[in-house]
């Protein structure tokens, strides 16, 4: 039987622009996949027997040495079996070689090949694909049709949902590896919020995440955990289990400033400089004031904040502070609020204050993550939150550089700065 492929008729590029995109190079390539895939399956049977087919052994003598002579392997074919395969190749139905093989008990087991393992539909190709295309922010139903012309529509939303089901068991590993030779000498945390479907009604819930910045300045996601909020509670189970896998206190920490956080952190490593993030500062003062002094306390705040030195940070925190004491007292009140914590960056080398005043490297990730789950609105349980979260990274779909500064790391924070505020 041959196939005609000079033609683009039931081809489901036809249903795009037409005749113009039919590919004869394709249609030629995939009519000849079954024969490809049915060579490789009897060659994988060849080399499990020991022997090629209606081949019965290497001599026609008898006796105990012609018989030494055979294949070691004792085993008989037993016809084929059809099955049907999705591969990024599109769908094809092959016939599998079925075979027995003799066991030293004295019976017989399947033959089972390692291309084609049992129960499997589709190529690990097509399910990296699949996740791929899922990953880069694009739901279930949208998956199916921008795949439908690639795998002849066979793919739907549920062949999706149970592709990505699979990226759980690397999750898993991932959440129970080994941190103890992992050189981790700043940690990055901070929160966001996502709606989720738990007891089948939207839900917000809390997305607690963890950076980590190694010894080469690069940074590695450590931790994301899907909890009811930024209580203490919630952050102290996730350090707690950080610290039990091995991870070593670092040497600086920033923080976006919840209460909950800092509390944590206080009570597992109380020795630790912590830094509040600058920006997260910078809101707060701008909520604190009328609309109309906002250009004037972010000029101000700009000014004290990066500033060259440690000496003209302190010397600007003192004419902040009198300046708005005066003009507007919360202002003020809630700058005083962050005490020192908030210039812990003066303490590390210049070089590297830019990556240390906040925390802009889990932000970013935060923009990415809610970028890519857009098209989906809710997702389906909290659990799926913090693993598409992981997979994102993991896939490569989001990548991070080193901190700025990072050749200095090597340098310790300096004692704290004495009375900056006097």
């Amino acid at each position: 039987m041959t196939t005609d492929i000079t033609s683009p008729v039931g081809d489901a590029a036809e249903n795009f622009l037409g005749e113009d995109w039919f590919d004869p190079l394709e249609a030629g390539v995939r009519t000849r996949i079954r024969a490809f895939i049915e060579e490789l399956l009897e060659a994988e049977l060849d080399a499990a027997l020991c022997r090629k087919r209606y081949e019965r052994g290497k001599t026609p003598e008898k006796g105990p040495i012609a018989e030494a002579a055979r294949s070691p392997v004792s085993g008989h074919r037993h016809g084929h079996r059809e099955r049907t395969l999705m591969g990024t190749f599109g769908a094809v139905t092959v016939c599998v070689p079925r075979a027995r093989l003799a066991t030293p008990e004295g019976r017989t087991k399947e033959w089972r090949n390692a291309s084609i393992p049992a129960y499997q539909r589709l190529t690990r190709r097509a399910e990296a694909l699949i996740a791929g295309a899922y990953l880069s922010g694009t739901n279930t139903r949208r998956v199916r049709r921008a795949l439908g012309a690639l795998f002849g529509g066979a793919v739907g939303k549920d062949v999706v949902s149970r592709v990505w089901r699979k990226v759980k068991t690397d999750w898993d590993a991932w959440n129970r590896r080994d941190l103890s030779a992992d050189p981790i000498i700043r940690l990055i945390l901070d929160g966001t919020v996502v709606r989720v479907r738990l007891d089948r009604k939207a839900t917000a819930i809390s997305l607690l995440v963890v950076l980590g910045v190694r010894q080469d300045g690069q940074k590695v996601l450590l931790a994301v955990k899907n909890m009811g909020g930024e209580s203490e509670a919630a952050w102290r189970a996730i350090l707690d289990d950080l610290a039990a896998r091995g991870l070593r206190a670092p040497e600086f920490v920033l923080v976006d400033g919840a209460p909950g956080l800092e509390k944590a952190l206080a009570a597992l490593w109380p020795d630790v400089p912590t830094q509040r993030c600058t920006v997260h500062k910078h809101r707060n003062l701008l909520a604190h004031a009328p609309d109309r002094l906002h250009e004037e306390v972010s000029a101000d705040y700009t000014d004290m904040i990066y500033a060259a030195t440690p000496t003209e940070v302190a010397e600007r925190r003192k004419a902040f502070l009198r300046k708005w004491r005066l003009k507007c007292r919360a202002v003020a009140d809630s700058l005083e609020e962050a005490g020192d914590k908030l210039f812990t960056f003066t303490r590390l080398p210049p070089s590297q204050w830019k990556s240390a005043r906040t925390t802009n490297a889990v932000e970013r990730l935060h923009e990415e993550f809610k970028r890519r789950i857009k098209t989906q609105t809710i997702l389906p349980s909290a659990e799926t939150a913090a693993m598409l979260f992981w997979a994102l990274l993991a896939s490569g779909q989001i990548t991070m550089r080193k901190v700025d500064g990072w050749p200095t790391l090597a340098e310790k924070p300096t004692d704290p700065p004495i009375d900056l505020a006097a």
